[in-house]
């Protein structure tokens, strides 16, 4: 047992009485004083609360704290609890909390939700199950310390006591100092798949999603916003759209105007016969300005270094060959299924807020400063999210409804349409990549990348891999300021830089006369063992997936028709390595299959990391494929999905998948596995073909796919 010694006083351990029948409500505040003492390593994420109700015929309700946008974590986050309670998982009912100061974060973005609440949602079981285990001592009258539990039983020999017995009598009873965590090997419920606890609901059509929400006496809110980056509203007339049957009413605001309306499809046309006079005479982009800024900056040294090791350009300089290449790739829309939606009731001084949102507490102060509000006065539920991808980090949506019910003084939900979502949304920024390398005597004697892209800095990982490594290093990064609303697309900044970079490694190797995976090896084993500089990875652990997917994946083993491509990354915590397995059919190039190998720690619920790995691979390598878009004064180019090209369920390849075994803490997994994909795909492309890919899309330009 790992033992957790906590000081915690009486109010952080409240105990309310929660349900009529004589059921306890507990909830937990871990937030221990600095003068505590922790007899296990500390973790960064051990401040948590968590509540769970005990019923009086033993059935268990666990509330899931973090958004569900897909990743699980609905059901993998109170698997934590219910493995130290030490309960059946058939007898655990989940519910979706709602925001609540109480919880420290809850937030779906950057594969943290199951690693920030590893140790803080386990205590909280263990803390229950100890005080179930107290309750029982004392009617008992024996020492705690000679009682057991199972399945939501605390045992004394041939004697039990359930849960659901113990309590109501459990108040009062004092809070242990020390807690006990279960050794990973124990645990029956961590590391075995769990069905989705909303999997009966989705597939039976039940409303589960934020766009299902109703309310009595709701508006459907559609929005006219600027047809352009950089356009102002000049004046609108809205004599046409009030017209329509089921419009009942028409709101500016700032730039916007808002069509209100018995239905969707009423707004809908309500905002379609609306005229609108636009003022364009404001910064508006297109993608050749995109394109003539960034290849600017990647043609002059950045002011500062992110990171330098050595003196890269005098290796480059001294260099028998140096080895350039640049890669680039577009803005993109996120293209969930579920368009943005929201709903807002604003009422006096309270403001009622219910919706898909992957940020709820962020949200929720943007919105009372927005109103003028105090956080307190608002009220915000969350629903399960259609996709996200980062997309719903970004509250905007949520605002509108607020503002647009705070004016018209009634309840509405804001709906996106399709071409809403793709052309007013917040996007993936356009980015470009340069790599140089300094070969001398047969060696790789220098590096040197510099990033650049739009609107956002921080293009580069400059202590990630091959930093480290190699002796003479030199990163740089560098951005073009734009009005083009950009932010966190699934896996950030790496969803590229990856595959740039893996592709640039697998010429390189071919280039110095080396196995593209040797290469890296050496790169990795140098890193290990005598690192040039501070680094922020593990390279034994990505040695170790790479020599794992080359095993899994045949990598040495040459297969009749088929191309292997090769790709290892180091993103949220998790090491992946992949091998992309390519075959000619009538002269284009088709994905069989992909072999993943994850180190992510514990794997908490199999089947759905399993999930999370093959959904990131498929969503890589599709957008490395297909994802295009392109801006024409200030206006985005594809609306829908007439033109703008997803990956199809007949060309999403078999994804097979090989965890490290490992009893470390869990790690990200949401998002790890999709960086490298495209790199996989593309270096596979490249020996089927023998035609390099350096933009994406990769099927735009350079070849046509069945």
């Amino acid at each position: 047992m790992t033992v957790i010694k906590t000081k915690v006083d009486r109010r952080s351990f409240l105990k309310t009485s929660a349900l009529a029948g004589g059921g306890l409500m507990i909830g937990f505040n871990w937030a221990c004083s600095p003068s505590a003492e922790v007899k296990d390593p500390a973790s960064a994420w051990f401040d948590i609360n968590a509540y769970l109700t005990i019923a009086d015929n033993g059935e268990i309700t666990i509330m899931s704290p973090n958004p569900e946008i897909g990743q699980n974590v609905k059901t993998s986050m109170p698997m934590l609890v219910a493995e130290e309670l030490d309960v059946d998982w058939k007898d655990v009912i989940v519910k979706q909390a709602p925001l609540d100061n109480a919880f420290p974060r809850q937030v779906a973005g950057g594969s943290q939700s199951i690693r920030a609440s590893w140790k803080g949602m386990r205590m909280a079981g263990a803390t229950a199950r100890r005080l179930m285990i107290e309750t029982a001592a004392k009617e008992w009258a024996v020492d705690a310390s000679s009682l057991t539990t199972k399945g939501g039983y605390v045992l004394n020999g041939s004697k039990k006591l359930s849960y659901g017995e113990l309590a109501s009598k459990a108040v009062g009873i004092e809070i242990p100092e020390e807690v006990a965590l279960k050794d990973p090997k124990d645990f029956t419920i961590i590391g075995k798949s769990q069905k989705n606890v909303d999997l009966d609901e989705i597939i039976t059509g039940k409303p589960v999603f934020g766009i299902d929400y109703k309310q009595e006496g709701m508006q459907y809110a559609v929005v006219l916003r600027p047809p352009a980056f950089g356009a102002k509203l000049k004046s609108f007339d809205d004599t046409e759209a009030r017209k329509v049957s089921g419009v009942n009413d028409v709101i500016q605001f700032g730039d916007k105007v808002a069509v209100l309306g018995n239905n969707t499809w009423a707004a809908m046309k309500g905002k379609k016969a609306l005229v609108a006079d636009w003022d364009m005479s404001g910064q508006l982009e297109d993608t050749p300005y995109h394109d003539r800024e960034m290849n600017n900056l990647l043609n002059k040294r950045a002011e500062r270094p992110s990171r330098s090791d050595g003196d890269a350009l005098k290796a480059i300089a001294s260099a028998d060959k140096v080895f350039e290449k640049t890669y680039e790739a577009p803005y993109l829309p996120h293209n969930t299924m579920e368009p943005m939606n929201f709903f807002a009731d604003v009422t006096g001084d309270k403001v009622k807020l219910i919706g898909p949102i992957q940020t709820p507490a962020g949200t929720r102060g943007q919105i009372a400063r927005l109103l003028g509000k105090s956080p307190d006065d608002i009220t915000l539920e969350m629903t399960r999210m259609g996709g996200g991808f980062g997309r719903r980090l970004y509250g905007d949506f949520a605002l509108e409804a607020a503002e647009i019910s705070q004016k018209a003084n009634k309840a509405v939900q804001v709906v996106f349409s399709r071409e809403d979502d793709m052309t007013a949304g917040t996007y993936r920024p356009a980015s470009k990549y340069k790599f140089r390398a300094a070969i001398k005597d047969g060696k790789l004697t220098g590096y040197h990348l510099s990033g650049a892209g739009m609107g956002r800095n921080n293009w580069v990982r400059p202590d990630w891999f091959p930093a480290g490594g190699i002796e003479n290093y030199l990163i740089e990064s560098s951005y073009v300021d734009s009005n083009i609303t950009t932010g966190a697309w699934r896996a950030p900044i790496t969803n590229f830089l990856a595959v740039a970079e893996q592709c640039f490694f697998d010429e390189l190797a071919a280039e110095m006369g080396q196995d593209a995976v040797q290469l890296r090896l050496d790169i990795l084993e140098r890193a290990k063992t005598n690192p040039v500089g501070e680094i922020d990875y593990e390279p034994a652990k990505m040695i170790g997936v790479i020599k794992l997917a080359a095993e899994k994946g045949n990598w040495d083993k040459a297969e009749s028709g088929v191309s292997k491509g090769f790709s290892a990354y180091y993103s949220h915590n998790t090491y992946v390595a992949e091998v992309a397995d390519v075959i000619m059919k009538d002269g284009n190039p088709i994905v069989k299959n992909v072999t993943v190998a994850v180190d992510c720690g514990i794997v908490v619920n199999p089947d759905a990391a399993i999930n999370q790995i093959q959904g990131g691979v498929v969503d890589g390598m599709g957008h490395a494929l297909y994802g295009d878009f392109s801006f024409v004064n200030g206006t985005p180019q594809a609306s829908n999905f007439n033109n703008y090209r997803l990956i199809r369920t007949k060309e999403a390849p078999t994804v097979d998948v090989h965890f490290v075994e490992s009893l470390n803490d869990p790690t990200g997994l949401g998002e790890p596995s999709l960086p490298p994909a495209g790199g996989a795909l593309a270096n596979a492309i490249a020996k089927a073909t023998g035609s390099r890919l350096y933009k994406i899309p990769f099927v735009k330009d350079q070849m046509v796919f069945g």
